[in-house]
């Protein structure tokens, strides 16, 4: 199987799993599960986000996925609880496309990580 083939499968499997766990079986998109990946990141999981936290956990997300391409870093957790990174290496300029598939990647890495696929 190609590398393609094969981001797609796993990356097919985590929506399924997420949907199902998480949206009663509606699809969930990219922006979903970078927002769930920023939750179980930040551990609160049982807490209501402002909009402006939503945003603030996706940004968490992002960090932690990029962080073993080396783009961030982790740094420190402040006294709220949230952690905080910083920006080892500046993002490539890429196309829409080109970023979608940087984020599967990381995405489909984070959770062969974390064991939830195989």
């Amino acid at each position: 199987m190609s590398r393609d083939e094969q981001l797609k499968q796993r990356w097919e499997e985590i929506v399924t799993k997420l949907s199902n766990q998480f949206a009663d079986g509606d699809t969930l998109d990219l922006d979903a599960i970078i927002y769930l990946i920023g939750v179980q990141e930040l551990g609160q999981l049982h807490r209501r986000f402002k909009k402006d936290h939503k945003l603030d956990l996706m940004h968490i997300a992002i960090c932690k996925l990029l962080e073993p391409y080396g783009y961030y870093e982790f740094d420190f957790v402040d006294e709220d609880g949230w952690p905080h990174y910083k920006i080892k290496e500046q993002l490539p300029t890429l196309k829409a496309g080109e970023q979608s598939i940087l984020m599967k990647e990381a995405i489909v890495n984070y959770f062969l990580e974390t064991n939830y696929i195989q």
